[in-house]
């Protein structure tokens, strides 16, 4: 039995995992045209062909929501596409955003049963 447990994790371990990425990995905000408003820029590759929307937040330490705008809050990218969109927080809001996260998006009706969400996050330079 034992040896049976090593052999499913060592196939789970040789499976390639597929993810979406998006740079950069620390982003700074910056000020943007707006006055009260700050501004960053980030770059989105979707590298997995069962997923075509992906949502985007803002969170800040424990995860708890910052009001953001940006074009979409949901958007569609294709398999192998990328994407460059803007974040833009209150720079009341500087001190409390501490994360940019987008996550994968699965269709309720999706081929693949097993289909599992991908979840990647930026940490906000300060």
């Amino acid at each position: 039995m034992r040896l049976l447990k090593y052999i499913i994790l060592g196939i789970m371990l040789a499976l390639p995992v597929h993810a979406h990425e998006m740079v950069p990995a620390y982003p700074e905000m910056r000020p943007a045209h707006v006055d009260g408003l700050l501004v960053t820029t980030m770059k989105m590759f979707n590298k997995r062909a069962d997923v075509e929307f992906y949502e985007v937040g803002v969170f800040d330490e424990n995860f708890q929501p910052v009001p953001f705008v940006t074009a979409y809050n949901v958007f569609k990218l294709e398999y192998l596409g990328h994407t460059t969109f803007d974040i833009y927080i209150r720079a009341q809001d500087r001190n409390r955003a501490m994360y940019i996260c987008s996550r994968s998006k699965i269709r309720k009706g999706s081929a693949t049963s097993t289909a599992i969400s991908s979840k990647i996050c930026s940490k906000i330079t300060r």
